[in-house]
């Protein structure tokens, strides 16, 4: 082989590695920009029956992958005192929040999601009434299994509450039997009127939101969640299988759809 030759290898040889270091270059740059412009700050709602405690494993995986998280623990006495709960929290955030809900959740953060902090609204297996509805009527659209099981009971001065006997069955299939059974003699009992709560402002028109849907959730019939994602022109996802809980049975699936919401909310 020739000098002239060996010379022009080299220099392709050369002109390659400052190609690809200068790839590899601009691929960091746009990885930390993305990382840079995300939203970091994310406020978690629970829904009727439960506490703050079954965002567990959701909380674990955000604050490994960086993020910021809140925690609203609502009373669930009043739907006005569930809302200011919220937005209590949402006070307290230093930027911009991915405000997320479960279940009954999903009214709450409908009517507090229209606080300037929030960029976007993340719905789990959530109501997500429009201005003027509630969701006890949003709910005979599509009426779930357990409206028609008699399992939803009431205490003498109005607050429901699960048959812990059914608890499992209705509320959380995809659980281990001890785990739904914990919940069940720990779910916090709900106002009966905050079903019925009007929402005043809907946060979900104004902004971007997401929506997850449980296909064997027994509590809210999945078509009422596509049917609310629809309306909303949310960005859907399925997770198969997965009961009302799904946002303790999968917390994998949850949490990497707030991040796609933390991504692209601005």
């Amino acid at each position: 082989m020739s000098k002239s030759m060996k010379a022009m290898q080299a220099t392709r040889a050369i002109f390659r590695s400052v190609c690809i270091a200068l790839l590899l270059l601009t691929c960091h740059r746009l990885s930390a920009q993305n990382a840079e412009h995300r939203v970091r700050n994310i406020v978690l709602v629970h829904g009727a029956w439960a506490d703050g405690s079954g965002w567990k494993g959701v909380y674990d995986i955000l604050i490994k992958d960086g993020y910021n998280v809140s925690i609203v623990q609502e009373p669930e006495t009043s739907f006005k005192d569930d809302v200011a709960a919220t937005k209590r929290v949402l006070a307290q955030q230093d930027g911009p929040c991915i405000l997320v809900a479960h279940s009954y959740g999903g009214a709450v953060i409908t009517e507090a999601g229209t606080d300037p902090s929030v960029a976007g609204l993340v719905y789990i297996a959530a109501h997500m009434p429009d201005a003027g509805e509630n969701e006890a009527d949003d709910g005979k659209r599509f009426p779930s299994d357990l409206s028609r099981s008699g399992a939803i009971k009431k205490t003498a001065d109005g607050f429901t509450y699960l048959d812990p006997t059914q608890f499992h069955e209705y509320f959380a299939a995809d659980l281990p039997v001890e785990q739904a059974a914990f919940m069940a003699r720990s779910q916090v009992l709900n106002a009966a009127d905050n079903f019925k709560a009007v929402i005043t402002t809907a946060a979900w028109r104004s902004k971007p939101s997401w929506m997850l849907v449980a296909t064997r959730d027994r509590t809210i019939n999945p078509d009422l969640e596509r049917w609310y994602a629809s309306r909303a022109k949310s960005h859907q996802v399925e997770v198969s299988g997965a009961s009302h809980a799904v946002y303790v049975s999968r917390p994998k699936e949850v949490a990497a759809l707030i991040e796609e919401a933390a991504s692209h909310a601005r």
